[in-house]
């Protein structure tokens, strides 16, 4: 795209931003919200208190519901369940992680590929 086809496009842009802003600024909603978030910043002010304090004040779970999602958020997603057959013995291993003592012997037996070509089905 030239250059002049890209100034072009953004000054349509601006355009329709400048119309979309000069209608929000008509709409009495807004005028209302922004003449409430100005007494309320004003008071908080006046009393030297941080959004923070309001909100504590007007809601005091708030915090305690914050930090119950912070822990969930950190917890790690848990492993597949793989679930292998050997089909020399007919025995079957239920495994999270490769770490599975039984695993380990049929692949030190077997060979990692050949145990990896026995795996039945994988479930969350």
């Amino acid at each position: 795209m030239s250059l002049l086809n890209d100034y072009i496009q953004k000054e349509q842009q601006l355009k329709q931003l400048q119309e979309e802003l000069q209608r929000l600024e008509g709409d009495q909603r807004l005028k209302s919200e922004l003449e409430f978030k100005a007494k309320l910043e004003a008071l908080m002010n006046e009393f030297g208190k941080r959004p923070a304090d309001v909100i504590a004040l007007l809601d005091p779970t708030a915090d305690q519901r914050s930090n119950a999602k912070a822990p969930a958020a950190s917890t790690r997603r848990k492993r597949r369940l793989k679930i292998y057959k050997n089909p020399h013995t007919g025995e079957v291993i239920e495994t999270r992680g490769g770490n599975h003592k039984g695993l380990r012997s049929w692949k030190d037996e077997h060979g990692d590929e050949a145990v990896e070509s026995w795996l039945v089905r994988m479930e969350d």
